[in-house]
């Protein structure tokens, strides 16, 4: 169900601030953090969670995510999944993530904020009483340049399926049309901390080797990560499925130890895509 593209942010016990410490949550975390002063919202209601995909992410981004959110003095959550890294669980499974199967994002982001509602739930009926429902606005820098399928998303909805009895929940996409100048001239402006992986040349900043990345990110990402990059070939060949139809991520690994990989030629071409996967 749609409301409204502007929430009244007042209206909320918890701004809860989904952050990857990539550059949309970064723009996306200073944008509601000048919303909640301007409104006079105490930044104790901003609370910035962190999804931490262990060795898939690139190095450092959840000690980077901490610093981005302790740079504006917010709570800051960490989150993983109990059972292991996506790696992990692709193992387990005998199958990659696919367009139709996203259980990346189901299993290892969605499903692990839940779990955190639900503790900020209690602590609200901890101080207002056991049958009081606390109201929880669920923010994420997700936007409709990105991509065909981010384009189609409303920027503000009730959440029927995180809601229950405890809690209400509201997603919001505060940037959904933004753009990626309007988010760098953000970033730019604030001097915090941006990670370096978009100085080496990737448009964005999810797990090392997505598998909705173009070809060039996925060379540029092996480039740097070449212990990850192996095993993750080794996955592949265990599980006898191919990281995406068109493309084996062991062709990946090929193509570097070639050495005829133009890695200043792919950084530059990358500065034209936008980073635009298709998600």
């Amino acid at each position: 169900m749609t409301t409204n593209k502007t929430p009244d942010l007042r209206s909320y016990d918890v701004i809860l601030i989904n952050t990857s410490a990539g550059k949309d949550s970064q723009a996306m975390l200073d944008e509601l953090v000048h919303q909640a002063d301007e409104l006079g919202i105490p930044r104790t209601k901003l609370v910035a969670v962190h999804c931490d995909l262990g060795r898939v992410e690139w190095a450092g981004t959840r000690d980077l995510a901490e610093r981005q959110v302790k740079h504006y003095g917010l709570r800051f959550e960490v989150v993983s999944r109990p059972q292991g890294d996506l790696l992990t669980q692709i193992e387990g499974r005998g199958m990659w993530p696919s367009s139709t199967a996203r259980y990346c994002t189901s299993d290892h982001k969605r499903g692990q904020v839940r779990p955190l509602m639900t503790r900020l739930a209690d602590e609200f009926r901890a101080v207002h009483g056991k049958d009081a429902q606390i109201r929880i606005l669920n923010c994420m820098g997700l936007r409709a340049e990105e991509s065909p399928a981010r384009a189609k998303k409303v920027a503000f909805r009730f959440d029927e399926k995180a809601s229950n009895g405890r809690r209400h929940v509201d997603e919001y996409l505060p940037i959904h049309e933004w753009t990626t100048e309007q988010v760098w001239a953000r970033i730019k402006a604030t001097g915090v901390e941006h990670h370096r992986a978009y100085d080496l040349g990737m448009g964005r900043l999810s797990c090392v080797f997505c598998i909705f990345a173009p070809k060039n990110a996925l060379l540029i990402a092996g480039s740097h990560n070449r212990p990850l990059l192996s095993q993750y070939v080794a996955v592949e060949k265990k599980i006898h499925h191919t990281f995406r139809k068109d493309t084996t991520i062991e062709s990946i690994e090929i193509e570097l130890n070639s050495g005829k990989v133009d890695l200043k030629a792919l950084v530059a071409a990358a500065k034209d895509d936008h980073g635009c996967w298709n998600m």
